[in-house]
């Protein structure tokens, strides 16, 4: 299934839980360089002609799946993340999980917002 341009997509709410506004709230969070869906998928929110990785609500929990930046403190960032998400989550328990963590700046290994190498140091060899 799929959208007409310009159509607003439908709210993507799984068991009174907005996943689109869930993962945009965990994104606006410092330190969080992107969600992360798992390497087979197993932690996305699959929608009628979508999905929404790193988002998912099963068994009365959120669970969220991210990639952090290079030097954030984990304990600070799960509480921030589990901050954000309290009034979205309602009385659910919120479970983050922390993937990977971004190389630090100027390696190979850091990678954009989006979880992309960062090509902007060079191409890799």
């Amino acid at each position: 299934m799929t959208f007409p341009p310009g159509s607003a997509v439908p709210a993507a709410v799984i068991d009174g839980v907005n996943v689109d506004a869930a993962a945009a709230a965990v994104l606006s969070c410092a330190g969080v360089a992107g969600l992360d869906g798992g390497r087979y998928g197993e932690v996305t929110s699959y929608l009628p002609g979508r999905k929404v990785p790193g988002v998912v609500v099963s068994d009365g929990r959120v669970r969220v799946q991210i990639r952090s930046r290079w030097a954030v403190p984990a304990p600070e960032l799960a509480a921030r993340i589990t901050a954000v998400l309290a009034p979205l989550s309602g009385r659910r328990p919120v479970d983050v999980v922390i993937a990977d963590i971004d190389g630090p700046p100027g390696t190979l290994e850091h990678t954009t917002a989006i979880g992309r190498p960062d090509l902007a140091a060079g191409p890799l060899t």
